[in-house]
């Protein structure tokens, strides 16, 4: 059985996609020739449909283009004259940052949700990834459920169970999209002022938001990448050493289509003295960090029932220090004298800089300068993995992760309840959490697929007072989900409360504490459409 399903087009639809796609049948390729602002819409709009962005180019972009001057490109040919081009200034300069001058937008696609967090792991590129909330998931892609089969389970005795079982948490999932979607309906009716369109979209998201953590996580998910040849060399070096057979097939899929592109800025990734030697080093340091973890807090060890969002680390001196850099462009004395003055000054005088420097934000994307990045927070998070995969796309941060299991459990959504849907969401977790142990022994690293996303997964986030800005005003806004709703907000209840940074706390004055709205999408729509209707 294919890992991948090849997609298929008509011979003129061939003819178009041959211009700006490097191949017409595999789940990775690069868009070249053409403007950087169809390509930024395409991945833009990308997130938020089902259909693979050829498709999408097809059916809602090609229409708009003039392309009769690209009839003699084709893209699935390799770029020779490129290559030597790009060989020459490479070998000239000599130097990796030649490497950050030339960007690839790359659509990776039919990747599991596991791998979706091993593509965004770096911080220097821009990533979109295909939504839960917009696109359900009972739909079939080449006659099949969209979630990955791996070949190597599907080469085992373990084979049929897998596949059964992921159909049948599809198939629950499937049977709950009507029936939410007809709760929310008799819960929440069309108000007389919304069109049809603006109520039916958020009645879906708030169905699939319900459900989304009965998928597991081999559900296929689309992502769209825009890098530079430096950040995709150091992708590809961590991807082919991973221990996850997946990512290091995905690696190879990569390096094809991206050195159709841009070859010389990668052309150390297999090399004996390079690439190979990051493979090896990254390999032997996972071998033995895993090693001394076992032997040093083995197995036996229960984790402590803890919080949900933890704060386990902060500078309790972060106001003073974070003053005096507020004061440091705006003054002649070292930063030690500066913090002097400040521990001098009244709580009146210390909040006037604050408010001065935050200045009258009009809105969440009004950001005040890098004096904030002076204070950090290290918080402890074990959520279910739905919000996860929500807060790890956020870069500008420390973040790392625990390994995807049915240990610490899973949420189930008050909504799930209220529709009585409470046996059919349980029965797919335990469905879930058996086949993980079916895998574990044989498999442990593809034993993940089959955690549903409602399952809690534990990770911290370790971030400035300036990222942390960012990320808990854009993530508590009403049109957000529950799960990391709920997260942001207690993140920043503890800034104000245990560290005792009010101020600070304060001036994220675009943190919603509301409590969860009917609809969370509706008045998104209907902006939305108002728009539209410009």
């Amino acid at each position: 059985m294919a890992v991948y399903i090849a997609e298929e087009f008509t011979e003129e639809e061939q003819d178009i996609l041959r211009r700006y796609f490097t191949n017409l049948d595999g789940p990775v390729f690069a868009l070249v020739n053409l403007p950087e602002v169809v390509k930024g819409a395409l991945f833009a709009r990308y997130s938020r449909s089902p259909k693979s962005l050829r498709r999408l180019f097809l059916d809602e972009f090609v229409g708009d283009l003039d392309i009769t001057g690209d009839q003699t490109v084709d893209a699935t040919v390799g770029l020779e004259r490129a290559e030597q081009l790009y060989q020459k200034v490479f070998l000239e300069y000599g130097d990796d940052s030649v490497a950050q001058l030339g960007g690839v937008h790359l659509a990776c696609e039919q990747a599991s949700n596991i791998l979706t967090k091993i593509l965004e792991w770096g911080r220097l590129a821009a990533y979109l990834e295909q939504s839960t909330r917009y696109i359900a998931y009972d739909s079939r892609l080449g006659g099949r459920y969209r979630y990955y089969r791996d070949p190597e389970v599907l080469a085992s005795p373990l084979a049929l169970r897998y596949v059964g079982e992921m159909d049948r948490l599809f198939d629950a999932y499937a049977e709950l999209v009507p029936v939410m979607q007809e709760f929310f309906r008799e819960q929440f009716p069309k108000a007389r002022e919304d069109s049809d369109l603006v109520y039916r979209q958020a009645i879906k998201a708030k169905a699939l938001d319900a459900i989304r953590g009965m998928l597991p996580a081999s559900s296929l998910s689309n992502v769209g990448i825009y890098g530079t040849g430096q950040s995709y060399e150091l992708l590809l070096y961590r991807m082919r050493s991973h221990p996850l057979p997946e990512a290091r097939a995905y690696a190879d899929l990569m390096l094809t289509e991206l050195r159709k592109v841009i070859p010389s800025f990668l052309r150390r990734v297999d090399l004996p003295d390079r690439g190979e030697v990051w493979r090896d080093y990254f390999g032997d340091r996972e071998a033995a960090m895993a090693a001394v973890a076992d032997r040093l807090l083995g197995p036996d060890v229960e984790p402590d029932d803890v919080a949900e969002v933890t704060l386990v680390d902060f500078d309790p001196d972060a106001e003073i220090k974070t003053v005096a850099s507020m004061l440091y462009a705006y003054s002649e004395l070292p930063e030690t004298q500066l913090e002097d003055r400040v521990r001098a000054m009244s709580v009146e005088d210390r909040l006037a800089v604050i408010r001065a420097y935050e200045g009258d934000r009009k809105n969440r994307r009004h950001k005040p300068g890098r004096a904030l990045e002076r204070s950090y927070y290290r918080f402890d998070i074990l959520a279910d993995y739905g919000a996860f995969r929500d807060l790890q796309r956020h870069r500008m941060l420390t973040l790392d992760w625990q390994k995807l299991t049915p240990r610490h459990g899973y949420v189930r959504p008050p909504a799930v309840d209220a529709a009585g849907q409470t046996a059919a969401f349980d029965d797919a977790m335990d469905r879930s959490a058996s086949l993980y142990d079916a895998l574990a022994d044989d498999f442990p690293e593809q034993a993940s697929y089959a955690v549903a996303l409602a399952y809690k997964v534990r990770f911290y986030l370790h971030l400035n007072a300036r990222s942390a800005m960012h990320v808990l005003e854009l993530r508590s806004t009403p049109q957000g989900h529950p799960a990391y709703r709920r997260v942001a907000q207690e993140m920043h209840r503890l800034i104000a409360e245990q560290a005792g940074h009010k101020a600070i706390a304060e001036s994220m004055r675009f943190v919603d504490h509301s409590a969860e709205p009917a609809l969370e999408r509706l008045d998104a729509e209907r902006a939305a459409e108002a728009r539209r209707n410009t």
